[in-house]
């Protein structure tokens, strides 16, 4: 009867009268997937310096195929990296030694980041571990921005309303992304990052008096509306601190993940600094009944951090109708062996090749 009775009246009707459809009815559906990698501590070949022999507990060379795996099923895709890239390995420290960049050379674990076109990433508190220059020279290589919110140039006043942020704090960027039906969506992405404020004492000479190391929720508290306010579909955190704020911290209220995730306007949190993995395991699917999603990727590129978004478009506004966090790794233990799940990524390889063996050689004569 009910098919009869639409047969009838889209015959009858008149050609002025109109169907009024619900947003609710055909709003747009993207599908997002947000990758992390953190902790590298340069260690870009699936190699062991110390020992000189080759390994699959980690690189990202092998990272980098599952990154370049997921971007060929996916069309929508975002890649960050939560800090701790620069210090760690042999490679880091012939950069440091050989200052390569006064030579206009980018630093290797950098030059590595342009390759697989990061959209962004946060720095780590080993950032640091070879000063300020260093560091400042090191970022300018990147084809990719750095944030950092929670850190400040030391003004040496009392002042908080003149404070100038070493990094950039946040970046919104325009995205153009295809929705469930096939149509083209602009949106805006928001990306801010953190450390852990326990850097300014574990290197105490680059930060006494001349920065500031700010409480993270607080700064985020501050920051997101600012970012809402500029657009930001979404707000994606790259936070270089752990779950629990550090043992050593006198100030840890505010600053964790915990307390980050507590903060109105965050869509999702990408964590380094603990080299742990979040979700506890390959395989284990957290769907995200709250937001944020989270997620954190071991270290040295042994896993690969994924957080899936599902944005619905209602009355004009994105928001996150459901977020699922998970991990990849590169190996599988089988009978403690370590088998390789994924194989190296040959450009990569070969684009790091001639940094690889300069390292070779310095570290003999060292």
């Amino acid at each position: 009867m009910f098919i009869w009775f639409m047969i009838f009246f889209y015959i009858v009707m008149p050609s002025s009268w109109h169907l009024t459809v619900f947003a609710g009815d055909d709003a747009s559906v993207i599908n997002i997937k947000i990758m992390q990698t953190t902790d590298m501590h340069g260690n870009i070949l699936d190699y062991k310096y110390q020992s000189a022999e080759k390994t699959v507990d980690f690189g990202l060379v092998r990272t980098a195929s599952l990154i370049k795996k997921i971007r060929e099923e996916y069309e929508n895709t975002l890649l960050f990296d939560t800090g701790d890239i620069l210090e760690g390995n042999a490679l880091g420290e012939y950069a440091y030694r050989s200052r390569f960049f006064n030579l206009g050379r980018v630093h290797p674990v950098i030059k590595a980041m342009n390759y697989l076109n990061y959209d962004g990433a946060t720095v780590g508190n080993h950032e640091f571990n070879y000063g300020l220059n260093f560091l400042m020279q090191s970022l300018q290589g990147a084809a990719f921005p750095f944030v950092n919110a929670n850190i400040y140039i030391d003004d040496h006043n009392t002042n908080p309303i003149d404070d100038i942020n070493l990094l950039p704090p946040y970046i919104i960027q325009d995205k153009e992304w295809t929705d469930e039906s096939g149509v083209k969506q602009k949106l805006k992405i928001g990306i801010i990052g953190f450390v852990t404020p326990i850097v300014a004492e574990w290197d105490k000479e680059y930060f006494r008096d001349k920065l500031i190391v700010k409480n993270i929720s607080e700064t985020a508290r501050h920051y997101v509306p600012l970012m809402k306010e500029e657009g930001a579909d979404i707000i994606v955190a790259l936070a270089h601190v752990g779950m629990d704020a550090d043992k050593g911290l006198q100030e840890k209220e505010g600053n964790s993940v915990s307390d980050l995730s507590q903060v109105s306007g965050i869509d999702a949190i990408l964590y380094g600094h603990t080299h742990s993995v979040y979700p506890s395991r390959p395989g284990l699917n957290l769907v995200n009944t709250s937001r944020p999603a989270i997620v954190q990727a071991g270290y040295w590129g042994n896993h690969l951090g994924i957080i899936d978004l599902k944005l619905v478009n209602k009355n004009g506004k994105w928001k996150v109708e459901k977020s699922t966090s998970s991990i990849q790794t590169i190996y599988r233990t089988i009978k403690n062996k370590k088998i390789p799940v994924t194989g190296r990524d040959t450009e990569l390889e070969k684009l790091m090749m001639k940094d690889h063996l300069n390292v070779k050689k310095f570290s003999e004569i060292k």
